[in-house]
Protein backbone atom coordinates (compact mmCIF):
# COMPACT_ATOMS: atom_id res chain seq x y z
CA UNK A 1 0.00 0.00 0.00
CA UNK A 2 1.41 3.39 -1.03
CA UNK A 3 2.35 5.78 1.73
CA UNK A 4 0.49 9.09 2.10
CA UNK A 5 2.46 12.14 1.03
CA UNK A 6 4.32 13.68 3.97
CA UNK A 7 3.19 17.19 3.05
CA UNK A 8 -0.45 16.05 3.05
CA UNK A 9 -0.03 14.39 6.45
CA UNK A 10 1.07 17.70 7.94
CA UNK A 11 -1.35 19.78 5.81
CA UNK A 12 1.46 21.76 4.20
CA UNK A 13 2.38 23.20 0.85
CA UNK A 14 5.60 21.89 -0.73
CA UNK A 15 7.12 25.35 -0.34
CA UNK A 16 6.53 25.40 3.42
CA UNK A 17 9.31 26.88 5.55
CA UNK A 18 11.00 25.01 8.39
CA UNK A 19 9.11 27.11 10.92
CA UNK A 20 5.80 26.23 9.23
CA UNK A 21 6.75 22.54 9.27
CA UNK A 22 7.55 22.74 12.95
CA UNK A 23 4.29 24.52 13.82
CA UNK A 24 2.25 22.07 11.76
CA UNK A 25 3.93 19.12 13.43
CA UNK A 26 3.25 20.40 16.92
CA UNK A 27 -0.35 21.20 16.12
CA UNK A 28 -1.01 17.80 14.52
CA UNK A 29 0.80 15.90 17.24
CA UNK A 30 -1.23 17.59 19.95
CA UNK A 31 -4.45 16.96 18.06
CA UNK A 32 -3.76 13.28 17.36
CA UNK A 33 -2.07 12.21 20.57
CA UNK A 34 -3.93 9.10 21.92
CA UNK A 35 -4.31 10.69 25.33
CA UNK A 36 -6.44 13.32 23.62
CA UNK A 37 -8.48 10.65 21.81
CA UNK A 38 -9.52 8.08 24.43
CA UNK A 39 -12.45 6.84 22.28
CA UNK A 40 -10.19 5.58 19.48
CA UNK A 41 -6.70 5.21 20.85
CA UNK A 42 -5.44 2.68 18.31
CA UNK A 43 -6.27 4.91 15.31
CA UNK A 44 -4.84 7.99 17.06
CA UNK A 45 -1.69 6.03 17.81
CA UNK A 46 -1.14 5.16 14.17
CA UNK A 47 -1.85 8.75 13.05
CA UNK A 48 0.58 10.04 15.66
CA UNK A 49 3.33 7.79 14.29
CA UNK A 50 2.69 9.01 10.73
CA UNK A 51 2.90 12.64 11.84
CA UNK A 52 6.18 11.96 13.63
CA UNK A 53 7.62 10.19 10.60
CA UNK A 54 6.62 13.02 8.28
CA UNK A 55 8.23 15.56 10.57
CA UNK A 56 11.42 13.49 10.84
CA UNK A 57 11.91 13.66 7.08
CA UNK A 58 10.69 17.17 6.26
CA UNK A 59 12.51 18.86 9.13
CA UNK A 60 15.85 17.57 7.85
CA UNK A 61 17.05 19.56 4.81
CA UNK A 62 18.97 16.66 3.24
CA UNK A 63 16.18 14.13 3.74
CA UNK A 64 13.61 16.62 2.50
CA UNK A 65 15.55 17.25 -0.73
CA UNK A 66 15.80 13.52 -1.39
CA UNK A 67 12.11 13.06 -0.60
CA UNK A 68 11.13 15.91 -2.96
CA UNK A 69 13.23 14.26 -5.72
CA UNK A 70 12.55 10.53 -5.17
CA UNK A 71 9.47 10.35 -2.95
CA UNK A 72 9.21 7.40 -0.55
CA UNK A 73 11.67 5.41 -2.67
CA UNK A 74 14.51 7.82 -1.83
CA UNK A 75 17.68 6.29 -0.37
CA UNK A 76 17.43 8.35 2.80
CA UNK A 77 13.92 7.23 3.74
CA UNK A 78 14.67 4.73 6.45
CA UNK A 79 12.96 6.36 9.40
CA UNK A 80 10.16 4.60 11.30
CA UNK A 81 8.58 5.64 14.52
CA UNK A 82 8.08 2.34 16.31
CA UNK A 83 5.87 1.14 19.16
CA UNK A 84 8.75 1.28 21.61
CA UNK A 85 9.34 4.98 20.89
CA UNK A 86 5.66 5.71 21.29
CA UNK A 87 5.40 3.91 24.61
CA UNK A 88 8.46 5.78 25.87
CA UNK A 89 6.85 9.08 24.88
CA UNK A 90 3.61 8.29 26.69
CA UNK A 91 5.40 6.93 29.75
CA UNK A 92 7.60 10.01 30.00
CA UNK A 93 4.58 12.28 29.82
CA UNK A 94 2.53 10.41 32.43
CA UNK A 95 5.26 9.46 34.91
CA UNK A 96 7.71 12.32 34.86
CA UNK A 97 5.19 15.14 34.82
CA UNK A 98 6.38 17.29 31.90
CA UNK A 99 4.61 20.65 31.75
CA UNK A 100 2.79 20.00 28.48
CA UNK A 101 2.89 18.44 25.04
CA UNK A 102 5.54 20.90 23.85
CA UNK A 103 7.94 19.54 26.47
CA UNK A 104 7.08 15.98 25.52
CA UNK A 105 7.78 16.44 21.81
CA UNK A 106 10.88 18.53 22.41
CA UNK A 107 12.23 15.70 24.51
CA UNK A 108 11.91 13.06 21.80
CA UNK A 109 12.09 14.98 18.49
CA UNK A 110 14.36 17.95 17.91
CA UNK A 111 14.81 19.57 14.53
CA UNK A 112 16.41 17.07 12.19
CA UNK A 113 14.99 14.10 14.07
CA UNK A 114 17.75 14.02 16.68
CA UNK A 115 17.02 12.99 20.24
CA UNK A 116 16.68 16.01 22.49
CA UNK A 117 18.94 16.24 25.48
CA UNK A 118 18.24 17.69 28.87
CA UNK A 119 20.46 19.11 31.53
CA UNK A 120 21.34 16.67 34.23
CA UNK A 121 19.14 17.21 37.27
CA UNK A 122 20.58 17.89 40.68
CA UNK A 123 22.04 14.67 42.04
CA UNK A 124 21.35 13.32 45.51
CA UNK A 125 24.36 12.82 47.75
CA UNK A 126 25.91 9.39 48.10
CA UNK A 127 25.07 7.05 50.99
CA UNK A 128 28.00 6.31 53.28
CA UNK A 129 28.71 3.51 55.76
CA UNK A 130 30.36 3.62 59.16
CA UNK A 131 31.32 0.58 61.27
CA UNK A 132 30.60 1.06 64.96
CA UNK A 133 32.14 -1.30 67.54
CA UNK A 134 30.15 -1.56 70.78
CA UNK A 135 30.17 -3.81 73.81
CA UNK A 136 27.71 -6.65 74.33
CA UNK A 137 26.22 -4.69 77.23
CA UNK A 138 25.54 -1.67 74.99
CA UNK A 139 24.04 -3.92 72.30
CA UNK A 140 21.67 -5.47 74.84
CA UNK A 141 20.75 -2.41 76.90
CA UNK A 142 21.04 0.26 74.18
CA UNK A 143 23.12 3.40 74.24
CA UNK A 144 23.68 6.83 72.74
CA UNK A 145 27.09 7.53 71.32
CA UNK A 146 28.77 10.24 69.24
CA UNK A 147 30.78 9.07 66.24
CA UNK A 148 33.16 11.00 64.01
CA UNK A 149 32.30 10.11 60.43
CA UNK A 150 34.16 11.44 57.37
CA UNK A 151 31.73 12.77 54.76
CA UNK A 152 31.22 15.46 52.12
CA UNK A 153 29.27 18.50 53.28
CA UNK A 154 28.02 21.56 51.40
CA UNK A 155 30.73 24.18 50.98
CA UNK A 156 29.78 27.13 53.17
CA UNK A 157 31.96 29.53 51.17
CA UNK A 158 30.06 29.18 47.87
CA UNK A 159 26.87 27.73 49.40
CA UNK A 160 27.27 24.63 47.27
CA UNK A 161 27.20 26.18 43.78
CA UNK A 162 30.96 25.80 43.14
CA UNK A 163 31.58 29.43 42.14
CA UNK A 164 33.79 31.85 44.03
CA UNK A 165 31.58 34.39 45.87
CA UNK A 166 30.98 37.44 43.69
CA UNK A 167 31.32 35.47 40.42
CA UNK A 168 28.69 33.79 38.27
CA UNK A 169 28.39 30.65 36.20
CA UNK A 170 28.17 30.69 32.41
CA UNK A 171 26.55 28.37 29.89
CA UNK A 172 28.80 25.47 28.99
CA UNK A 173 30.41 26.18 25.58
CA UNK A 174 30.67 22.47 24.75
CA UNK A 175 27.06 21.37 25.22
CA UNK A 176 25.46 24.87 25.07
CA UNK A 177 23.65 24.29 28.35
CA UNK A 178 22.09 20.93 27.45
CA UNK A 179 24.34 18.85 29.70
CA UNK A 180 24.86 16.30 26.92
CA UNK A 181 26.87 16.04 23.74
CA UNK A 182 26.10 14.03 20.62
CA UNK A 183 28.51 11.99 18.54
CA UNK A 184 27.35 11.19 15.00
CA UNK A 185 28.35 8.03 13.17
CA UNK A 186 27.51 7.19 9.57
CA UNK A 187 27.17 3.58 8.41
CA UNK A 188 25.50 1.59 5.64
CA UNK A 189 22.43 1.28 7.84
CA UNK A 190 22.08 5.01 8.30
CA UNK A 191 23.12 7.71 10.72
CA UNK A 192 23.52 6.89 14.39
CA UNK A 193 23.71 9.33 17.28
CA UNK A 194 25.42 8.53 20.57
CA UNK A 195 24.41 10.86 23.41
CA UNK A 196 26.75 11.18 26.39
CA UNK A 197 27.11 13.37 29.46
CA UNK A 198 29.07 16.49 28.63
CA UNK A 199 32.68 16.04 29.81
CA UNK A 200 33.13 19.79 30.26
CA UNK A 201 30.31 20.49 32.73
CA UNK A 202 29.60 16.91 33.89
CA UNK A 203 25.97 17.25 32.83
CA UNK A 204 25.23 20.48 34.70
CA UNK A 205 24.89 22.67 31.61
CA UNK A 206 26.99 25.49 33.05
CA UNK A 207 30.61 26.04 33.97
CA UNK A 208 32.38 28.12 36.56
CA UNK A 209 34.97 30.57 35.30
CA UNK A 210 36.28 31.18 38.82
CA UNK A 211 35.88 28.04 40.95
CA UNK A 212 35.45 28.40 44.67
CA UNK A 213 38.83 28.44 46.38
CA UNK A 214 37.66 26.15 49.16
CA UNK A 215 35.86 23.35 47.29
CA UNK A 216 37.60 23.89 43.90
CA UNK A 217 34.25 24.10 42.12
CA UNK A 218 32.71 20.86 43.39
CA UNK A 219 30.34 22.56 45.84
CA UNK A 220 31.31 20.05 48.57
CA UNK A 221 34.17 19.72 51.02
CA UNK A 222 35.45 16.85 53.16
CA UNK A 223 34.66 17.04 56.85
CA UNK A 224 34.89 14.81 59.91
CA UNK A 225 31.44 15.28 61.37
CA UNK A 226 30.40 14.43 64.92
CA UNK A 227 27.09 12.60 64.66
CA UNK A 228 24.92 11.35 67.53
CA UNK A 229 23.82 7.73 67.11
CA UNK A 230 21.08 6.08 69.16
CA UNK A 231 21.70 2.34 69.37
CA UNK A 232 18.42 0.57 70.23
CA UNK A 233 18.39 -2.21 72.83
CA UNK A 234 18.70 -5.63 71.22
CA UNK A 235 20.77 -4.86 68.12
CA UNK A 236 22.80 -7.78 66.80
CA UNK A 237 26.05 -8.22 64.90
CA UNK A 238 25.92 -6.55 61.44
CA UNK A 239 22.70 -4.66 62.22
CA UNK A 240 22.37 -1.58 59.98
CA UNK A 241 21.05 1.64 61.47
CA UNK A 242 19.93 4.25 58.92
CA UNK A 243 20.42 7.94 59.66
CA UNK A 244 18.47 9.72 56.94
CA UNK A 245 20.16 12.75 55.40
CA UNK A 246 23.42 12.23 57.28
CA UNK A 247 25.39 10.99 54.24
CA UNK A 248 27.26 13.05 51.65
CA UNK A 249 25.75 16.39 50.64
CA UNK A 250 23.81 16.52 47.37
CA UNK A 251 24.88 18.26 44.16
CA UNK A 252 23.32 21.61 43.22
CA UNK A 253 20.97 21.67 46.19
CA UNK A 254 19.81 18.05 45.97
CA UNK A 255 19.12 16.18 49.24
CA UNK A 256 21.97 14.53 51.11
CA UNK A 257 22.43 10.78 51.13
CA UNK A 258 22.00 8.57 54.18
CA UNK A 259 24.48 7.33 56.76
CA UNK A 260 24.35 3.62 57.55
CA UNK A 261 25.80 2.53 60.89
CA UNK A 262 26.94 -1.11 60.76
CA UNK A 263 27.13 -2.65 64.24
CA UNK A 264 30.11 -4.76 65.31
CA UNK A 265 29.90 -6.31 68.78
CA UNK A 266 33.13 -6.74 70.75
CA UNK A 267 33.50 -10.34 72.04
CA UNK A 268 32.74 -10.59 75.78
CA UNK A 269 35.21 -12.20 78.20
CA UNK A 270 32.45 -13.97 80.13
CA UNK A 271 29.23 -14.13 78.13
CA UNK A 272 28.26 -15.53 74.75
CA UNK A 273 25.16 -14.48 72.85
CA UNK A 274 22.86 -16.87 70.98
CA UNK A 275 19.93 -14.99 69.52
CA UNK A 276 18.08 -13.42 72.46
CA UNK A 277 19.77 -15.61 75.05
CA UNK A 278 23.01 -15.04 76.95
CA UNK A 279 25.13 -18.05 77.85
CA UNK A 280 27.66 -18.34 80.67
CA UNK A 281 29.46 -21.07 82.59
CA UNK A 282 29.34 -21.49 86.39
CA UNK A 283 32.11 -23.63 87.91
CA UNK A 284 31.29 -25.51 91.14
CA UNK A 285 33.40 -27.49 93.56
CA UNK A 286 32.38 -31.10 94.08
CA UNK A 287 30.86 -30.51 97.55
CA UNK A 288 28.71 -27.64 96.20
CA UNK A 289 27.40 -29.84 93.43
CA UNK A 290 26.65 -32.67 95.86
CA UNK A 291 25.14 -30.62 98.65
CA UNK A 292 23.60 -27.82 96.59
CA UNK A 293 24.22 -24.13 97.08
CA UNK A 294 23.04 -20.57 96.47
CA UNK A 295 25.53 -18.86 94.16
CA UNK A 296 25.69 -15.19 93.00
CA UNK A 297 25.81 -14.91 89.18
CA UNK A 298 26.64 -11.89 87.01
CA UNK A 299 24.22 -11.03 84.18
CA UNK A 300 23.99 -8.19 81.69
CA UNK A 301 21.44 -6.61 84.02
CA UNK A 302 23.43 -6.92 87.25
CA UNK A 303 24.06 -9.60 89.82
CA UNK A 304 21.45 -12.19 90.77
CA UNK A 305 21.49 -15.33 92.92
CA UNK A 306 20.63 -18.79 91.64
CA UNK A 307 19.87 -21.98 93.55
CA UNK A 308 21.93 -25.04 92.60
CA UNK A 309 19.96 -28.12 93.67
CA UNK A 310 21.75 -30.96 95.52
CA UNK A 311 23.25 -33.62 93.25
CA UNK A 312 23.81 -31.31 90.31
CA UNK A 313 26.16 -32.77 87.69
CA UNK A 314 28.30 -31.15 85.00
CA UNK A 315 26.32 -30.01 81.98
CA UNK A 316 23.20 -29.14 83.98
CA UNK A 317 21.54 -25.94 82.68
CA UNK A 318 19.87 -23.38 84.91
CA UNK A 319 17.77 -20.76 83.13
CA UNK A 320 17.34 -17.25 84.54
CA UNK A 321 14.18 -15.86 82.93
CA UNK A 322 14.19 -12.39 81.37
CA UNK A 323 17.89 -11.69 81.88
CA UNK A 324 18.84 -12.01 78.22
CA UNK A 325 18.69 -9.63 75.24
CA UNK A 326 15.55 -7.59 74.39
CA UNK A 327 13.60 -8.36 71.24
CA UNK A 328 13.60 -5.43 68.82
CA UNK A 329 10.10 -6.37 67.68
CA UNK A 330 8.49 -6.70 71.12
CA UNK A 331 8.90 -5.83 74.79
CA UNK A 332 10.14 -9.27 75.77
CA UNK A 333 13.65 -10.42 76.64
CA UNK A 334 15.52 -13.65 76.22
CA UNK A 335 17.00 -15.65 79.11
CA UNK A 336 20.37 -15.96 80.75
CA UNK A 337 21.37 -19.62 80.50
CA UNK A 338 23.92 -20.91 83.04
CA UNK A 339 25.71 -24.18 82.33
CA UNK A 340 27.13 -25.91 85.38
CA UNK A 341 30.67 -27.23 85.25
CA UNK A 342 31.82 -29.35 88.24
CA UNK A 343 35.53 -28.90 88.82
CA UNK A 344 37.58 -31.98 89.77
CA UNK A 345 40.75 -30.87 91.56
CA UNK A 346 44.02 -32.24 90.25
CA UNK A 347 46.19 -31.10 93.13
CA UNK A 348 45.03 -31.66 96.75
CA UNK A 349 46.65 -31.34 100.15
CA UNK A 350 47.22 -34.36 102.43
CA UNK A 351 44.38 -33.19 104.67
CA UNK A 352 42.00 -32.97 101.70
CA UNK A 353 43.14 -36.39 100.56
CA UNK A 354 42.33 -37.92 103.99
CA UNK A 355 38.86 -36.36 104.00
CA UNK A 356 38.10 -37.58 100.48
CA UNK A 357 39.30 -41.07 101.47
CA UNK A 358 36.96 -41.06 104.43
CA UNK A 359 34.08 -39.93 102.16
CA UNK A 360 34.90 -42.62 99.64
CA UNK A 361 34.82 -45.31 102.37
CA UNK A 362 31.41 -44.10 103.51
CA UNK A 363 29.86 -44.10 100.02
CA UNK A 364 28.12 -47.31 98.91
CA UNK A 365 29.51 -49.11 95.85
CA UNK A 366 27.95 -48.15 92.51
CA UNK A 367 25.68 -50.60 90.77
CA UNK A 368 26.29 -51.35 87.04
CA UNK A 369 23.38 -49.13 86.03
CA UNK A 370 24.74 -46.24 88.12
CA UNK A 371 28.19 -46.70 86.61
CA UNK A 372 26.74 -46.49 83.09
CA UNK A 373 24.85 -43.33 83.94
Amino acid sequence: MAKTDYYEILGLDRKATQEEIKRAYRSKAKELHPDKNPENKSRAEEEFKRVAEAYEVLSDQEKRLQYDRYGHAGPAQGFTFGDTDFRRARQAYSEFGFGGFDDLFDLFFRQGGRTASRRTAARQGEDIEYKLRISLEDAAIGTKIKVTAPRLVRCDRCEGNGAEPGTTKTTCPTCHGRGQVEYHQQSLLGSFINVQTCPECQGKGDVTATPCHRCHGSGRVKEKSKISVTVPAGVSENSRLRLKGQGNAGIDGAPAGDLFIVIEIIPHHQFKREGRNILSVLKLHYPQAVLGARIPVETLWGETTITVPPGTSSGTVIRIKGKGVPDLQSNGRGDHVVRIEVVIPTHITPAQKRLLKQLSDLLPPLTPSEEDS
